[in-house]
């Protein structure tokens, strides 16, 4: 038998005990483009602040010997979280993005950290 989502095994429903608090709730997605570095500070909960980066064109790339360089990207090639933000530019983690060195993979979240980090795939 296949069950209904939300849905006890009787055929009864689940009830939500509550709705999320103010502080539970997500911040608006911020997308970073491929362009020149553009950042924005944002303050947070305690007073503290987040660096979030609206735009980019290099990434710190760390090569074979550990050694890490900080090159320009050429162009997004693909996204494989979403084909239709590589279409876009946008800078995401996991994206695959050509670069002077030649191909590499994003690796950490640019709109979370205010920089692009990542791995060289192949030259």
């Amino acid at each position: 038998m296949a069950t209904k989502k939300g849905r006890k095994k009787t055929g009864g429903r689940y009830k939500k005990n509550r709705k999320k608090k103010a502080y539970e709730r997500k911040g608006q997605a911020v997308p970073v483009k491929l362009g020149p570095i553009k950042r924005k500070t944002k303050r947070t909960r305690g007073g503290n602040t987040k660096t979030i980066l609206l735009s980019a064109n290099v990434i710190n790339i760390q090569t074979k010997n550990n050694k890490v360089k900080k090159v320009k990207i050429k162009n997004v090639l693909e996204t494989p979280s979403n084909r239709f933000l590589a279409r876009q530019n946008i800078l995401t983690k996991g994206t695959i993005v050509e670069t002077e060195l030649g191909k590499a993979k994003i690796t950490n979240r640019p709109s979370q950290e205010g920089c692009v980090n990542g791995v060289l795939i192949e030259k």
